[in-house]
């Protein structure tokens, strides 16, 4: 038996623990090199913790929803299971036959391969799970007698008729709600007659959140300041545009990327926008990384671009897409959610007409923005109709005066009302 150990991944130094969430592999279960065993949720991002060996899963060592820290030992795998199961191992899975009648489809292809000696790929276990079947009847033609995909699609014999289940008995109104986090008001209110409640436990990042929402209010002077822009002329520089921007640089040219170039101009003129406050000192950061708030089905995240003065707006556009695509797979870094010196906040994208966000510390200003919508404004004296947004700029006042804050809202707006500013820096 050689022995290799599953470690939690390195965190960063800023959090001390993390949450196991689910093991995907029941222990004594075949497991290839790189396959996914479990996943490990940090107050920032989701960590996938790969199989360092191929083998089998022979022991667990910590439980779903256990606590972990850096470095630990969360399971043992034995690699010299890889081409065939120890005889401990098999004699687990004889031992849980039973059990694996009822449970589910994947966890019957596993056993079912534990049993005869053999080991079951990855694509072949999905394959299996999804035709209800086991391994017990398939030839491995593999490398040691692996069960491959194609052994899977080559075997003749149909997948057996699977007897529906028994329709569940009926349940009290209070067992109703369904046990998933993200609670959702139903269209029909008849099961919520009998007034059922639900406790859900935070998740790690929404501990997070509102804890430095907490902070941010309560050792930030906070103020907001408003104004509105016109949207015009730059609706009409993206129509003309865009079909060519697309197919020259692979993304779609948005609104976010005006907005960010708008920031970094106004942080430029006035650099205590841009400044954050350590202790009894005023750090002004001679660089402008800008965090863009983006949702995710685990909550808010606010992944850093990087030095964006430096970038284009192609080259914004598409870190901002990829930022967004995987924040909903929860694969973002830590490193991509650390530092900041100034923040974006759009919720004009679900429909805001008007918001005070805030800070994001150590940060000291945020710019919220809005759904644009056309309004009636007077324009040479004549009421005109206009795409019009409102901004909102939330500032720490302890640093930022009102005069700074103003006149920094009022440059990003003179830069999205003649964009060509933007291009000529001036």
């Amino acid at each position: 038996m050689s022995i290799v150990e599953v470690k939690v991944p390195q965190l960063s130094e800023s959090v001390s623990e993390a949450t196991l969430l689910k093991w995907n592999k029941p222990a004594g279960a075949a497991v290839d090199i790189d396959e996914i065993l479990v996943e490990i949720e940090t107050d920032k991002v989701v960590l996938e913790v790969p199989a360092p060996s191929r083998g089998a899963l022979a022991e667990l060592l910590v439980a779903d929803g256990a606590s972990v820290v850096s470095g630990q030992v969360i399971a043992r795998i034995d690699s010299a299971a890889a081409g065939a199961a120890p005889a401990a191992v098999a004699a687990t899975a004889a031992a849980a036959a039973p059990v694996a009648a009822a449970a589910p489809a994947a966890t019957r292809a596993t056993a079912g391969a534990a049993a005869t000696g053999a080991v079951l790929m990855p694509a072949a276990a999905r394959l299996l799970a999804e035709a209800g079947r086991s391994a017990a009847d398939i030839v491995g033609t593999g490398r040691d007698g692996r069960i491959t995909k194609g052994d899977v699609l080559a075997a003749q014999a149909p997948p057996p008729v699977l007897a529906p289940p028994p329709a569940p008995p009926a349940a009290p109104a209070v067992a109703r709600a369904p046990l998933l986090p993200d609670v959702k008001a139903p269209l029909d209110w008849s099961p919520l007659a009998n007034r059922p409640e639900q406790r859900v436990p935070m998740s790690r990042l929404r501990q997070r959140v509102a804890e430095r929402l907490v902070q941010s209010q309560s050792t930030a002077a906070i103020l907001t300041t408003f104004n509105e822009v016109n949207m015009q002329p730059i609706i009409e520089l993206r129509n003309r545009h865009k079909e060519r921007f697309e197919k020259e640089h692979g993304v779609k040219l948005g609104f976010m990327s005006f907005f960010v170039k708008a920031a970094v101009a106004a942080l430029k003129r006035y650099p205590i926008v841009n400044a954050s406050v350590d202790g009894n000192e005023i750090v002004y950061h001679g660089y402008f990384d800008i965090g863009v708030a983006v949702g995710s089905p685990r909550g808010l995240v606010v992944p850093i671009l990087r030095d964006a003065d430096a970038m284009g707006f192609s080259a914004i556009e598409k870190q901002i897409a990829d930022f967004g695509k995987r924040a909903g797979e929860g694969k973002l870094s830590i490193e991509e959610l650390t530092g900041g010196t100034f923040s974006i906040s759009n919720g004009g994208v679900f429909g805001s007409m008007l918001s005070t966000p805030i800070i994001n510390p150590p940060q000291s200003a945020i710019l919220g923005v809005h759904a644009t919508r056309d309004r009636a404004v007077v324009e040479d004296g004549q009421v005109v109709v206009r795409p019009m947004n409102y901004l909102a700029l939330s500032y720490d006042h302890r640093i930022i005066d009102g005069r700074e804050a103003v006149l920094a809202l009022v440059a990003m707006k003179e830069a999205l009302e003649d964009p060509a500013r933007l291009l000529l820096e001036v």
